[in-house]
């Protein structure tokens, strides 16, 4: 139950730093966002696709942080003693999700490639150290599965 709950938070804290900083850079919809999340498993015609393709992005975006939350608690632990700071689980952590999301995960999807920007790189990296990792550490080190 930890887990769930945990990727419950991630998911929704990583959700609203995306919308935010979405919204903030576009001007777009937050419903933009959530098809191009869908566009990763179905490609260009989930921009054709009206709220359905919006809730299912939604969706994607949960499974993804409870994936992570789940990786999180059954391999860290054997990685990184829980008498290690939970901060600097956190910024490990969210490190590692950014590159595996960015480098292997979304090059490999049928998402449309997103030109590279160093500062933005910074913030999402900022966000997934916030939002995914400080949850993800937090729990593991208070509420541990092992």
């Amino acid at each position: 139950m930890v887990i769930i709950i945990t990727g419950l938070i991630a998911g929704s804290l990583d959700f609203l730093a995306a919308i935010l900083l979405f919204v903030s850079r576009s001007k777009q919809k937050p419903a933009i966002l959530l098809r191009y999340i869908t566009s990763a498993a179905l490609g260009p015609r989930a921009f054709s696709g009206g709220t359905q393709m919006a809730l299912l992005g939604l969706c994607f975006h949960y499974l993804i942080a409870l994936c992570w939350t789940a990786l999180y608690f059954i391999v860290f632990p054997k990685l990184f003693p829980c008498d290690t700071m939970v901060l600097t689980n956190a910024v490990i952590y969210g490190l590692f999700v950014w590159v595996i999301m960015n480098l292997v995960i979304l090059p490999l999807s049928k998402a449309e490639p997103r030109p590279f920007s160093a500062l933005f790189a910074l913030v999402n990296i900022a966000i997934l150290i916030i939002a995914i990792g400080l949850p993800c550490a937090y729990a593991a080190k208070h509420y541990p599965l092992f």
